[in-house]
């Protein structure tokens, strides 16, 4: 059976007066950025608590990881709380993402909101409970209402190849429907042998701002080919890539790097689709089924609650 076979746990919309928590799985935000984050919050009717250690530092994280642990398990077991938002990315939630309480997670499914390194977080709730997510973000007013309808609307998401996208030049033709898995590049490559979820029947997301060189994107995908963890991918769709716009080494760049490693999946592949890294990004479902479709050059995921 493949994956696309098994169902998706979609948590209950949430509704105006709930309570949701913001806490802090990787770094800490600033003073301001979780200030901007409740306000949002607060906008659309919501009632906003934030984990006890939401602004602790420990190095370049927020606090220990028993404590980050802590409040995101105390969140997914408080039954009053209705979603889970990440206060920012960063660095540190791989290190949490084997302590989440799975059981309390399946026992009352809420969504989680977050991406970059929250994309760790994102993996392993998918592996083990089936549960969608949201690869979003609360900062710019575009981002903040994307992520607003995924939480309290239970609707399906479209989204269109943007041709002033970066990654718009990278396209092989064809259909493809089936779960929508994955987000920023790096964070998937590092859940190899350590329980990246199947992606057997998915369309896999990829993101990544540059940090080091084409070498990394190189490396990166071909790990994941020669790892046998593209088998039974269904198609691949590419959001953005910052600080490779003008970045070339002997002649390549990053287009040419991401045509010459998944023209060879034999899968449909979307690039331009305007979520990831960068300022004011769009949000979308991670977990319900999709359909990746390039000539009608559109990403539809189906919503994110129920």
């Amino acid at each position: 059976m493949s994956d696309i076979d098994q169902a998706v746990v979609l948590p209950p919309r949430v509704r105006p007066g709930d309570r949701v928590r913001l806490v802090s799985p990787a770094s800490f935000p600033s003073d301001e950025m979780l200030a901007e984050s409740v306000r949002t919050l607060e906008s659309w009717g919501l009632t906003v608590e934030v984990g006890e250690h939401a602004l602790d530092r420990h190095g370049y994280m927020a606090g220990r990881d028993e404590d980050r642990l802590a409040d995101l398990n105390d969140a997914y077991r408080d039954p009053g709380v209705r979603a889970v938002v990440a206060t920012r990315g960063g660095a540190g939630a791989y290190r949490i993402a084997d302590g989440i309480d799975f059981a309390a997670v399946r026992a009352d499914p809420k969504p989680l909101v977050g991406f970059s390194d929250i994309t760790n977080l994102h993996l392993a709730l998918w592996r083990h409970c089936r549960v969608a997510g949201i690869h979003g973000w609360l900062s710019g007013a575009r981002s903040a209402e994307a992520t607003r309808r995924l939480l309290l609307e239970s609707v399906p998401t479209i989204l269109h190849r943007d041709p002033e996208a970066l990654t718009a030049a990278v396209e092989v033709p064809g259909t493809a429907v089936g779960h929508l898995v994955g987000g920023h590049l790096g964070t998937v490559v590092g859940f190899i042998g350590a329980g990246l979820p199947s992606l057997d029947g998915a369309i896999l997301l990829l993101e990544t701002p540059r940090t080091i060189g084409l070498g990394q994107v190189d490396r990166h995908l071909t790990h994941l080919m020669r790892s046998g963890s593209l088998r039974g991918l269904r198609g691949v769709a590419l959001g953005r890539f910052p600080g490779f716009e003008d970045y070339t080494d002997r002649s390549w760049n990053v287009i040419d790097v991401l045509q010459d490693r998944l023209r060879t999946l034999g899968v449909p592949v979307l690039g331009g689709i305007d979520v990831g890294h960068g300022d004011d990004p769009l949000s979308v479902p991670l977990g319900p089924v999709a359909e990746l479709d390039t000539n009608a050059r559109t990403l539809t995921v189906g919503p994110a609650v129920h």
